[in-house]
């Protein structure tokens, strides 16, 4: 007897367990689930933001990063120019905590794509690379992917050309060497044109040639003069005379920066003071917290001063301050001691609060959407996971729901693993004492679909809602997307899901095909703004 053809035409509404395949277009995911799959531009841009830094809970970071790698590199291949845009576009606006994918896709793009790409590439190469530090790492990767083409070598020679002569000093003396390339070997490798006798001076400055300008004398051009005489200094026996030396000279050439200095002199508390008067940029001061701490520095006016510039809106906007960085530096300057090497201090209160206070202040303005908002943030076992070593996937979605619910009036914020409850936390809590809460919080399996099952069991009102997972789920009896179907089924809500992903792997459990669903990666700067957007109708 042959099977009924009319055996699967269904009018009713059917679900599906979350390790079986609901739809044609699904995909398994690492812990065995079906979701959907994130390709495109919204995959690359996952992979910018959230990197592949210590793989996943599922996948190791070799494998990961293999991936995820591979997926950039082909489409470095084919849309290479689409690729470049992207990269200026998150670059510039500062919206990855990270350079390093950002970087290894561009020299991805110098390794494969096509000559319009590169020509593209070449064009923004140095608003993209605008420091020794981010050019060093990616020529690293460039060696890795291809070496030193044509191209490749314009573009870099045009980051030592396009510089006038006192800031390309700056550059020489500020980075050094890194990821085992030092400017020396660049220089080697880029042939630059030194364009005028100052140029030429910095270059035999760098690659150690005796060099002599026209008039005769030797020369130091720029920021080169104050090097050579930080180093006549720490020769020097008299370590009382050391102490203000080292002060005079920083005082006496404002924009001198620590990375300029012996390693001696970083020990003296005068040294410090003097580039407090003389201003530390924004990231140099929070990654220095630490040791001004340990140097007795931060009392008085001096802690004013620094706590006032730690929230300086428009410093951490022109220093393109990441607010995840401002995280990491919370969760280090907290605990009082780092999370590599043996360093500890006593944390200053007023220098927590005032990094707490910084990291909402680096999201910028974020409108509310004014909708009855469900936050539901996944702390199953897999969102355990810290891939920098430093901060959890369920801390990271922790400190980004916080914006969330700082920002919608109406909101309720819960934790789902293969259970549903609320969580406490608040945005009117402590960031840092949030992050306590939940740190060692795990309930058990994933299920992405609890938020939607939870608030139709319970005939609660929402307009949206917000989850924030690594999209690991398998454990539930209906798929996340028939969830939401079903609530907006029975409360006539035609609601929202925005999922909000933790980790740079493939998978959501956004349904593409819905115009109302819509998944963002988490650590962008930009994803509380677009949250807020989605939410209130504003695209899609």
């Amino acid at each position: 007897m042959s099977k009924d053809a009319l055996g699967n035409i269904r009018t009713r509404n059917t679900v599906t367990a979350q390790t079986d395949r609901a739809r044609e277009d699904q995909v398994v995911n690492n812990a065995g689930g079906y979701v959907f799959e994130v390709a495109g531009e919204d995959r690359i841009k996952r992979f910018l933001t959230l990197g592949v830094q210590g793989g996943t809970y599922y996948v190791s970071e070799k494998k990961h990063a293999k991936i995820e790698a591979q997926f950039v590199l082909d489409f470095a291949r084919d849309h290479g120019t689409r690729l470049v845009d992207l990269l200026l576009e998150i670059s510039e606006a500062g919206r990855a905590p990270k350079q390093n994918p950002t970087l290894f896709a561009l020299a991805a793009v110098f390794a494969l794509g096509d000559t319009e790409a590169k020509v593209s590439a070449r064009a923004v190469f140095n608003r993209i690379v605008r420091t020794g530090t981010m050019l060093f790492q990616f020529v690293a990767y460039a060696e890795q992917l291809r070496g030193w083409g044509p191209s490749l070598r314009k573009a870099v020679a045009s980051w030592y050309e396009s510089k006038d002569a006192r800031d390309l000093s700056y550059q020489l003396v500020k980075y050094r060497q890194r990821e085992g390339w030092s400017h020396r070997d660049v220089l080697r490798s880029a042939h630059p044109k030194a364009g005028g006798e100052s140029k030429r001076v910095l270059f035999d400055w760098v690659c150690g040639r005796p060099s002599v300008t026209e008039s005769g004398h030797a020369g130091f051009i720029g920021w080169t003069g104050p090097f050579e005489a930080a180093k006549i200094l720490s020769e020097m026996t008299d370590l009382k005379a050391k102490k203000g030396a080292y002060a005079e000279l920083v005082r006496s050439n404002p924009g001198m920066t620590w990375e300029m200095l012996p390693d001696e002199a970083l020990t003296i508390p005068e040294t410090w003071e003097a580039l407090l008067d003389a201003g530390i940029p924004i990231t140099a001061l929070i990654r220095q917290l630490p040791r001004l701490t340990n140097l007795g520095i931060l009392t008085g006016a001096r802690l004013t001063q620094v706590t006032k510039q730690l929230t300086d809106t428009d410093q951490l906007r022109k220093g393109r301050v990441h607010p995840v960085k401002l995280l990491y530096a919370l969760k280090t300057y907290t605990q009082g001691h780092g999370f590599q090497g043996r360093s500890t201090w006593t944390p200053n209160q007023r220098v927590v609060d005032a990094l707490d206070a910084a990291f909402y202040v680096s999201f910028g303005t974020v409108e509310p959407a004014g909708k009855r908002t469900l936050i539901a943030q996944d702390v199953s076992g897999s969102m355990s996971w810290s891939g920098d070593g430093i901060v959890t996937a369920a801390e990271g979605a922790t400190a980004m729901a916080m914006v969330t619910a700082a920002t919608e009036p109406d909101y309720e914020i819960m934790g789902f693993g293969s259970d549903f409850r609320r969580l406490d936390i608040s945005p009117r809590r402590r960031l840092d004492d949030n992050l306590r809460t939940i740190a060692n919080m795990t309930f058990g399996r994933t299920d992405c679909s609890l938020p939607m099952v939870w608030a139709k069991q319970n005939n609660l009102s929402f307009d949206t809602f917000v989850v924030y997972t690594d999209n690991e789920t398998y454990a539930g009896r209906i798929q996340p997307f028939e969830a939401l179907r079903q609530y907006r089924q029975a409360t006539g809500i035609n609601a929202r899901l925005i999922v909000v992903g933790m980790t740079a792997t493939s998978f959501s459990i956004a349904d593409p095909r819905d115009p109302k669903m819509l998944d963002v990666a988490g650590f962008d700067a930009d994803t509380p703004s677009l949250i807020s957007g989605f939410s209130r109708g504003d695209f899609g």
